[in-house]
């Protein structure tokens, strides 16, 4: 799993909004695989064209990218992002994604238009919008299992929109829309506060395979906002749409309360899983003015085929950890710690 950092979109679409534009979009995304416990890496623009043997090596590690906002993408780096699905990866991009070039030119359609299924349909509508939601189409699924982005959703009609969106058109079959627009209406005076359409056609996520491959394109700025207002509905369909797109388990399975930065690193050897302790109300906003011991976690980790481990242990005691291993996966519990712990697993 990697999140894609442009600063092509940050010098030239970003500029002097580059917070607003770039900063909440990757910020949103940051907090919402923090707090769903899904370990990823930072990948660079660069490594997208994949025109070296070693680039295409490098994004080969990763089943899925993902694109917050990242507006600015030359041809070559959509080109890359088609071949990277096609051969099986997944991509969940959002809002402007591809509509600029690398040098902030804007462009007719979307770079990755043939991957989104749509193309770019007019200007953008809100910032802020006003009494918009999104419906989220349980009802309809009466001759078909239920959309797994919709899962936990229960009996929940509609979720509020965003801050802004892209009209766009469909450039290909859309049979499934699990969520669809309620357009804005008027917030003010009192006895006009109603919806003047209920029900549209309108999609507002669109997914659809490619290749070996799935995309998700999100037309609106669910990364910026969840960043700002920490919405758990727009987190739940964030991460359910980001698990459909995966299509695998993840490698790591961290159960417990708090929350946890996590990073795997493999060497010829060995297997290192660190969890850093994020569990603090200061965790997204500056300096953190106490450390809070964490909760005990039970870990799932599951190795690589035909591994098996000769040792796990803790590095901030250097003891051993009990552990079970059932087929690939490698469980234990993780004991409290205070900002840092290291699992070592010798090979």
């Amino acid at each position: 799993m990697a999140v894609v950092y442009s600063q092509s979109t940050g010098k030239y679409y970003g500029a002097e909004h580059a917070r607003e534009k770039v900063g909440k979009p990757l910020n949103g995304i940051y907090q919402a695989l923090t707090e769903s416990r899904i370990p990823f890496e930072m990948v660079h623009e660069s490594y997208l064209d994949g025109k070296t043997p070693e680039d295409k090596e490098y994004l080969s590690r990763f089943k899925t990218l993902i694109l917050p906002n990242v507006a600015c993408l030359s041809q070559a780096q959509c080109d890359g992002l088609k071949n990277f699905v096609k051969a099986g990866g997944g991509l969940v991009a959002t809002f402007e994604s591809s509509l600029y070039d690398e040098q902030g030119n804007k462009k007719s359609n979307f770079g990755l238009s043939e991957l989104f299924g749509v193309d770019a349909a007019g200007s953008i509508e809100g910032n802020p919008m006003k009494n918009s939601y999104l419906r989220l189409e349980m009802e309809t699924r009466h001759d078909m299992p239920m959309h797994p982005v919709l899962a936990g959703f229960d009996n929940t009609e509609r979720i509020v929109n965003g801050n802004a969106r892209l009209p766009v058109k469909e450039n290909t079959p859309f049979p499934v829309k699990p969520v669809t627009l309620i357009p804005a209406y008027p917030d003010l005076p009192m006895e006009e506060v109603y919806p003047r359409q209920d029900h549209t056609e309108i999609a507002e996520l669109y997914l659809r395979s490619y290749g070996a491959g799935r995309v998700a394109y999100f037309p609106w700025d669910i990364d910026a906002i969840f960043s700002e207002l920490l919405i758990e509905d727009h987190l739940r369909l964030f991460i359910n749409t980001l698990n459909w797109v995966h299509q695998e388990e993840h490698i790591i399975t961290l159960k417990g309360h708090g929350v946890f930065d996590i990073a795997v690193w493999k060497q010829e050897n060995s297997l290192t899983v660190h969890l850093l302790n994020m569990t603090n109300p200061m965790f997204m906003n500056g300096q953190v003015r106490e450390l809070l011991p964490s909760f005990p976690q039970e870990l799932c980790f599951i190795l690589p085929n035909g591994i098996k481990p000769r040792e796990v242990k803790l590095l901030s005691t250097g003891k051993p950890v009990q552990h079970k291993l059932e087929g690939q996966k490698l469980s234990m519990t993780v004991p409290s710690f205070l900002d840092h712990e290291v699992i070592a697993i010798d090979l």
